[in-house]
């Protein structure tokens, strides 16, 4: 644990990607396969289920401490981070300990699941003895379900693949879908002769940058396939071993999410990976994203669900076909594969092939980009003809070319404290409309700030607090902000009546007063104005 713990802080300590990249290189060559692929596991993003509630966690921290409420209250809102807050306030380790993460994972954090809350506090109290300063902190997070850090998947890979000398892609394969840590699997990931991948195992998605550039920068239009970008989920169809596997951009199994597509995937032929976007088709269209969302999450929808939004997947890309690896094909030459895929005689129409928009130029494509939000996409993906199919995000290959987003000038009303480094920071901000003479809250925002903005945001905060509900503080509505969101849709749930998707904040307004910002009424007509 000790040795997890010293990585983490190594981590922490720096914003270079190289001396990141070197950190995990050296822990990796020196821990035994057990550690590394618990380590794999929580810096790739997983964690296991919580198995203490973070109310107790809270309790035991403040009695062991020996704080009053009030106190552990103060602390906990000063600190932000509750992993950190009970790091801080519990008194220093008495004992020590040499146990490795395996050991401290599966021996003294999995088992406190199924633990009485009796035992669970003695796991507690013994750990918090024998763990002190970074060590104790790690421990805290994985205990909350709460270990985050600045290192991308990518970061691991690389790390990886500079330790082994095996091809980046392929590291990033091994670790796609359901990768369980055990010494074993460690070893078979960075073994140069690794077992042949699990039939359910899906491919690390390629992923696109965002276009801000003129995009006659990018040459001749011809060069490239231009396809509509969709509004709905990124999501990778397989078809293997005489099973069908539908996995999300995040890497969860969704088949009982999507029992319609998994049907629909049962039509293809054997050994047959195919990425697309889901969504929900309906009167000859993509619906809206919300519509979608209702079937987010669910496991086994009813029949009447799966009839009011019926799934389909819009496929843009063969990744595999009769088993054999397309990827490194040109992206023309999988395309034409996927259309007579699609074509052929029994395939389910529930498979939509990714339609290409076809114009003469630049000029032409923008004018029906244009048209983006009448058609319900986002705008447009443009991808170079003669690109491979990558791993992760390269610049230069694909570009999501999206419309501009809604923007409406509105008032901070209320704030909050953020979390981790943001801690001791108020950048949670609620955001209000004019209702005729009353500001009523419209959206949440917390990202598009700058550093030095926040900090301006943050004494403006404190400057201007006329009351305290908790975290939450209200504050004079004096600042204006223009916030940009993605898409808009009528909600019964929001006191507005309106909900937005993907709120940030675009700039600060100090060259409006509050009077200047935006009504309920003028963002609804941005709502009537695309419908």
């Amino acid at each position: 644990m000790k040795r997890f713990a010293q990585l983490y802080s190594e981590l922490d300590s720096t914003n270079s990607t190289i001396a990141r990249l070197a950190a995990l290189e050296r822990y990796f060559r020196e821990v035994p396969a057990a550690d590394a692929a618990w380590a794999v596991y929580f810096l790739m993003g997983n964690k296991p289920r919580q198995v203490v509630p973070s109310r107790r966690l809270y309790e035991l921290a403040g009695e062991i401490g020996g704080l009053a409420p009030w106190l552990m209250e103060a602390c906990y809102e000063a600190v932000g981070d509750l992993a950190e807050t009970v790091a801080l306030v519990l008194p220093p380790a008495t004992e020590q300990s040499d146990a490795s993460l395996f050991t401290w994972v599966e021996e003294r954090l999995l088992p406190l699941a199924g633990s009485s809350d009796e035992e669970r506090v003695a796991g507690l109290r013994r750990a918090w003895r024998e763990l002190d300063g970074p060590a104790r902190l790690v421990w805290n997070k994985l205990i909350t379900g709460e270990f985050r850090i600045g290192v991308s998947a990518r970061s691991v890979v690389r790390a990886l693949a500079a330790l082994t000398g095996i091809n980046p892609a392929v590291i990033a394969h091994r670790l796609a879908g359901n990768w369980r840590p055990s010494p074993e699997s460690y070893l078979a990931l960075v073994s140069p002769d690794g077992e042949q991948a699990a039939p359910s195992q899906p491919y690390p998605l390629f992923l696109a940058h965002a276009l801000e550039a003129d995009p006659a920068t990018l040459g001749d239009a011809a060069d490239w396939q231009i396809e509509w970008k969709w509004d709905g989920i990124r999501a990778q169809l397989i078809r293997r071993g005489g099973a069908v596997y539908l996995w999300s951009r995040g890497e969860e199994l969704i088949n009982d999410t999507f029992p319609d597509l998994v049907a629909a995937g049962s039509s293809l032929p054997d050994g047959t990976v195919i990425d697309g976007e889901i969504v929900v088709w309906q009167d000859n269209r993509a619906a809206p994203f919300n519509v979608l969302q209702k079937r987010l999450g669910r496991k086994a929808p009813g029949k009447a669900m799966l009839a009011q939004a019926p799934a389909s997947l819009i496929a843009y890309d063969l990744l595999e076909i009769e088993g054999r690896d397309t990827r490194m094909q040109p992206l023309v030459e999988r395309r034409e594969a996927l259309e007579a895929l699609l074509d052929a005689p029994g395939i389910s129409a529930s498979l939509r092939l990714s339609p290409i928009v076809r114009a003469a130029d630049w000029d032409e494509l923008g004018t029906l980009r244009a048209q983006s939000r009448s058609r319900g996409v986002e705008g447009m993906m443009v991808k170079r003809r003669d690109s491979p199919y990558g791993v992760g995000r390269v610049r230069g290959a694909w570009w999501k070319w999206k419309i501009e987003p809604y923007t409406v000038d509105a008032v901070i009303i209320y704030a909050q404290r953020g979390h981790g480094r943001r801690a001791g920071l108020y950048t949670d901000y609620t955001f209000g409309v004019w209702d005729d003479a009353a500001l009523v809250p419209f959206a949440k925002a917390y990202s598009g700030l700058t550093d030095a903005e926040i900090r301006v945001v943050d004494r403006f905060v404190r400057e201007h607090t006329v009351e305290k509900f908790g975290p939450v503080r209200v504050v004079e509505p004096a600042l204006v902000c223009e916030l940009a969101f993605e898409a808009i849709q009528l909600s019964t749930r929001h006191k507005s009546g309106i909900a937005v998707r993907f709120p940030r904040i675009a700039r600060l307004r100090p060259d409006k007063q509050p009077k200047d910002a935006d009504s309920l009424a003028s963002v609804r007509a941005l709502l009537a104005a695309d419908t």
